[in-house]
């Protein structure tokens, strides 16, 4: 693969101030012929997250045509799962309504925060989306005891099929805890009911690899090809983890993947806003073209930006 790196498209600037910074984990819709819908995460100055999005041109994304100007899912009531940030993940088209899949999270005391998987609904073709319930869909498990989200959906011959990111531990690096997680399986018969196998589906090549997560999975006839972002354990220089990268796997049944990151054809730029991070991969086909809508440096708070697959 080769993309083409397209360049930025929205960063937040204290545009409202439920919007100050950070445009987290791309959902990407074509709503018309003109017009594709994008759908972020975004800060306030509690760095508590909502959904927010822009509407932009179809072929030229740089051309903002519209900007929400209120969330369309804020954060959660006060002592629930997602009462610290409600951040979008994936989005379901089914029975002429919206499914949002979003992670939800809370602040921690012993580590910094915890992630559970909350699912909510539009009826109004995405100009708002109201929870199902105010608790999570995946949560902590007796077999998963840390934390899951960024889930990704395909609906296949009635089976609801999601890949998630899934915590394994926590580490203690000179004195801050680090979180370790990978990219596991679930499916259900109605997108709300999930059953888990504790299946991993991509997982560390290396010792030093920390993190694995936000899959974005697409099927091309027998071929299921997945991006995603993945980093390094910790640098013992700067007692920090080192920073994302897009990654790829592919499978021919969607359970058992192969990585493939030295094809995935696009890195850090030399300079500018994706220099250090790229991360949270969004991939779609829009108009017999693939484009790749992903984050930057600092986990999204230099914006969204796009890439296009060269034949």
């Amino acid at each position: 693969m080769h993309w083409t790196k397209k360049g930025l498209i929205f960063k937040p600037d204290h545009n409202f101030d439920w919007m100050v910074s950070h445009a987290q984990v791309p959902i990407v819709e074509k709503t018309d012929k003109d017009r594709l819908r994008i759908y972020f995460g975004t800060r306030n100055l509690q760095n508590q997250t909502s959904t927010a999005f822009i509407d932009v041109e179809v072929g030229y994304p740089q051309n903002i045509l519209h900007l929400q100007d209120q969330p369309v899912l804020p954060i959660g009531n006060l002592g629930c799962f997602d009462d610290s940030g409600a951040m979008p993940s994936w989005i379901v088209n089914f029975n002429e309504k919206k499914y949002l899949y979003y992670t939800g999270w809370n602040v921690g005391s012993t580590v910094p925060y915890r992630n559970s998987i909350g699912i909510s609904i539009s009826e109004n073709n995405g100009a708002s989306f109201i929870r199902l319930y105010d608790g999570p869909i995946l949560d902590r498990t007796p077999t998963e005891p840390y934390f899951c989200g960024s889930p990704c959906i395909l609906i296949e011959n009635d089976r609801w099929r999601m890949w998630y990111l899934s915590g394994i531990e926590w580490k203690i690096h000179a004195g801050n805890p680090e979180p370790y997680y990978h990219i596991k399986y679930a499916e259900s018969t109605d997108g709300i009911h999930w059953k888990r196998e504790g299946r991993v589906c991509v997982d560390f090549k290396t010792p030093n690899e920390g993190g694995i997560a936000r899959p974005s999975v697409l099927k091309d006839g027998k071929t299921y090809r997945m991006w995603y972002s993945y980093r390094g354990g910790i640098d013992y220089r700067t007692n920090r983890s080192h920073s994302y990268r897009i990654g790829y796997a592919e499978s021919q049944d969607g359970l058992e993947w192969v990585r493939k990151d030295d094809e995935v054809g696009i890195t850090i730029s030399e300079r500018g806003w994706d220099s250090e991070m790229i991360a949270y991969p969004f991939v779609i086909d829009i108009n017999d073209r693939r484009y790749m809508f992903y984050n930057g440096n600092g986990f999204g708070k230099s914006g969204i930006g796009y890439a296009v697959l060269e034949e």
